[in-house]
């Protein structure tokens, strides 16, 4: 074996290992459970901009294993509940921690 084949393929070891290694993140179990989780959130910051009672730039929606944590800043409880509600209406969602402050 010559030593650009040998390098070639050390190179590529490494690489799959650095790769596969990170996939996963956050304590999920699974590429797809983290994909799932990727794509709950964006469908909810997706609806809190299409929704007009809630200011998407003040909620931030973080998702792990499927359950949803709102936090930032609504005008009225009102707001906060709607944004808990947009939440739990997206497709996988199975919990939701609502952590969203009333500014007085």
């Amino acid at each position: 074996m010559s030593i650009r084949t040998t390098l070639a393929a050390v190179v590529a070891a490494a690489t799959l290992f650095a790769v596969s290694g990170c996939a996963v993140t956050r304590g999920q179990e699974t590429v797809g459970a983290y994909v799932d989780d990727t794509t709950i959130t964006t469908q909810v910051k997706a609806r809190f901009f299409e929704n007009k009672q809630v200011d998407g730039s003040s909620i931030s929606v973080e998702t792990l294993n499927g359950t949803v944590m709102l936090s930032g800043f609504a005008k009225s409880a009102a707001e906060k509940n709607t944004a808990e509600s947009i939440a739990r209406g997206v497709n996988g969602v199975k919990s939701i921690k609502n952590e969203i402050a009333i500014r007085p």
